[in-house]
């Protein structure tokens, strides 16, 4: 239970410096791919915390 919450803060904090990485991303993926506009937030909004949720998980186990 410890590690969950010690993954998550670290994931809160790592979840403003993900944002840009994730904008880019999204930003080649529809280069690549035709995304409509509405899913445009959603993809960002879940690759940001798929990104900072990675990098806490990195932090608490690396």
């Amino acid at each position: 239970m410890m590690d969950t919450v010690i993954t998550l803060v670290f994931s809160i904090v790592m979840l403003i410096f993900m944002i840009f990485p994730a904008m880019k991303i999204v930003e080649w993926l529809e280069k690549y791919i035709d995304v409509p506009e509405k899913w445009h937030n959603p993809l960002l909004l879940s690759t940001t915390a798929f990104l900072s949720l990675c990098i806490g998980l990195f932090l608490k186990f690396a």
